[in-house]
């Protein structure tokens, strides 16, 4: 549980296949699952939850460092 060890930030975002030698997308997420995912984050506990298909660990990083 990423909670229990302190962690105050997440970071949620969709596989993209990068190459045709990589493997294929299972499915795309859609934006409402995303916006679930940043409820139920913050619901958690979370001080920061960035959520999307295109959201990276370095997504806002300097904002979600203030």
């Amino acid at each position: 549980d990423l909670r229990a060890v302190q962690c105050d930030i997440m970071s949620i975002g969709q596989y993209l296949q990068p190459t045709k030698a990589h493997l294929p997308i299972a499915r795309y997420v859609p934006l409402e699952e995303f916006a679930m995912y940043k409820r139920i984050g913050l619901e958690l506990g979370f001080r920061h939850v960035e959520s999307g298909p295109l959201v990276r660990s370095s997504y806002h990083a300097e904002e979600q460092a203030k």
